[in-house]
């Protein structure tokens, strides 16, 4: 249990602060310190001896191993002044294990008197134990294209690209043709003073774009994020709107107040500020002109991946259509893409026919000719299940999109074309189901909710005195058992809390009592551990719109953000079509 409050910015010093800190209790720290370069803070003195510099950071570097896991992670982002000596500390005094040494190439520096301009820091990557560290390498959002890729735009090149190596090159706008600019150097923009994303009170702004990369790379989703140097926040800005849990320290009382209105205003799912793309981060050279038609001569991308040209557009739609026909007949696009035994047999048949491209490819192939009307038509077999079928097990594919969609920059439809995300979205999904139930299941549940989030949040104008109405008083849950469940046998809503009364999850079923029970009872929600709910009785016509209204209200860590009111993601793209298929 973490001994200060989690989600909540504390003021004070970092070093007595990381004391309070329950051991073990952090799953990933990230700390950019004062550089003691003479930086002028408003309460910090930013030019202390060496000696007195060394001994402060040994320990607060101390503090943040007490407080991380076992397999905990820390970054530490620093200057060229003390770089190899916080290294040493943090390796040689403490025991931290050095994975990574990364440079960030800020592409606009900072103007230096009678030297040449710094333009870069240090990033180090720590962890406890190399053998046993967060390291999710396979997410999406983390990694780049691969020369394969970038270069040649060759569709046999792997689809979820490839980490960050070790290829250097000077700044990227002097390298048009080179390889993606995402290496052991970094390249994002400083935040400097015309930025969208620029808070205005703190100097030394880290770029959301960055912090983004480590902590999907280094965290998963509720997992807890530390900054013992909260200064703008944006750490933990970063942390809540990729689902994580954050704990944040900062010395100065006025920089608190004004990242508690930042954090108040960002929302778990939100997308993250600044540019994607580091090639679009820097200026163009005196050269540009010629510079942009070199690199309008390279591939396009969306979503790290090469578009398929124009002119093989056409042979892939074909050979696409013709694999799909192999099937057994009577299923639709939908129910195949949901389904890992067809979809499985309609790779396989891709393979066969030695369709170009990869499974990733022919399933969004799958997918836009579905939508524009080209697949020959079938007699659909009814293939989804009813509400009540799904009722024990909805909530639990509503947390894996959820995670997903966040943590890895994806959509519904991004999952199902991608076998390996499919994967990884049943195997969270049953994590969080407190029974058994099948990936095809858990799909169809996930496309059942995008296609009633539409219609729920119509619904939800007939529940508007919610958004204020008081709710009934929090049930405790430490002494939840049958005769509790049987109490609350009603259907309804139920809005789980965590011990500091944030909202965890808003759930709907037609029995109320056993879904928390059973919640109760699985170790991946124990694992968050839920304190207590707001359980508010309503018929199962129109639960979905109370659902609706409270997410907006609550803004839980844990729902789709389908049912939030701005939903950026899949207000069209839906795969299902047939409304008898549809839960509820």
């Amino acid at each position: 249990m973490v001994g200060l409050p989690i989600n909540t910015i504390h003021q004070g010093d970092c070093v007595e602060m990381l004391r309070r800190l329950a051991p073990g209790s952090v799953h990933l720290a990230f700390a950019d310190p004062p550089f003691n370069i003479g930086y002028k803070y408003d309460v910090y003195d930013d030019r202390r001896r060496a000696d007195e510099y060394l001994d402060w950071s040994r320990d607060w570097i101390t503090g943040v191993h007490r407080a991380l896991r076992p397999s905990g992670t820390f970054w530490l982002a620093i200057g060229d002044e003390f770089a190899a000596e916080l290294k040493l500390i943090a390796q040689r005094d403490i025991g931290f294990s050095c994975r990574t040494w990364v440079i960030w190439y800020y592409t606009f520096g900072v103007n230096c008197r009678r030297g040449f301009s710094r333009s870069h820091t240090h990033l180090f990557h720590f962890v406890k134990d190399p053998r046993d560290f967060t390291f999710n390498e396979s997410n999406p959002a983390a990694r780049v294209p691969s020369a394969r890729q970038l270069v040649y735009a060759d569709l046999r090149a792997n689809p979820r690209g490839r980490l960050p190596d070790n290829t250097w090159i000077l700044r990227p706008q002097d390298a048009p043709r080179s390889f993606a600019p995402d290496h052991d150097t970094w390249y994002f923009p400083r935040v400097a003073g015309t930025f969208k994303e620029r808070e205005g009170f703190h100097g030394c702004q880290m770029p959301e774009q960055l912090l983004g990369r480590i902590i999907r790379l280094c965290s998963n989703p509720m997992d807890v994020v530390l900054d013992p140097f909260g200064g703008s926040g944006t750490t933990l800005a970063v942390a809540k709107k990729l689902g994580r849990q954050w704990i944040g320290i900062e010395l100065s009382a006025e920089y608190v107040d004004r990242v508690r209105t930042r954090l108040e205003q960002a929302q778990v799912g939100a997308p993250l500020d600044g540019a994607e793309d580091p090639r679009k981060s820097a200026p163009t050279t005196k050269r540009g002109k010629q510079q942009k038609k070199l690199v309008a001569s390279l591939p396009t991308f969306k979503n790290n991946r090469p578009t398929i040209p124009a002119g093989e557009r056409a042979e892939l739609t074909r050979a696409v259509i013709q694999a799909y026909q192999f099937l057994p007949g009577g299923y639709s696009a939908d129910y195949v893409l949901a389904d890992p035994e067809l979809n499985a047999s309609f790779i396989a048949e891709c393979e066969r026919q030695q369709v170009p491209g990869d499974p990733v490819i022919w399933n969004q192939m799958l997918l836009r000719v579905r939508k524009q009307g080209k697949l020959p038509r079938i007699a659909k077999r009814r293939s989804g299940r009813t509400a009540d079928e799904a009722d024990d097990y909805a909530f639990a594919s509503e947390v894996a999109l959820h995670r997903l969609s966040v943590d890895f920059d994806t959509t519904l439809d991004g999952v199902l074309c991608d076998p390996a995300l499919a994967q990884r979205f049943d195997d969270i999904a049953a994590l969080f189901d407190p029974g058994q139930h099948s990936p095809l299941e858990y799909r169809w549940a996930a496309l059942s909710l995008r296609k009633r989030a539409k219609w729920a949040k119509r619904l939800a104008t007939r529940f508007e005195s919610w958004r204020s109405q008081e709710l009934p008083p929090p049930v405790p849950l430490a002494k939840w058992n049958a005769d509790k469940a049987a109490e609350y046998a009603v259907s309804g809503v139920y809005a789980l809390l965590t011990r500091q009364r944030h909202c965890l999850f808003i759930g709907t079923t037609v029995d109320v009592g056993r879904q928390i029970q059973q919640i109760l009872q699985t170790a991946s929600w124990k694992e968050l551990e839920p304190t207590a709910a707001h359980i508010v009785q309503a018929k199962k016509a129109g639960i979905l719109g109370l659902k609706a209204v409270l997410i907006q209200r609550l803004h839980p860590l844990m729902n789709s953000q389908l049912l939030f009111p701005q939903t950026a993601t899949e207000t069209t793209d839906d795969l299902v079509t047939d409304p008898q298929m549809l839960l509820g």
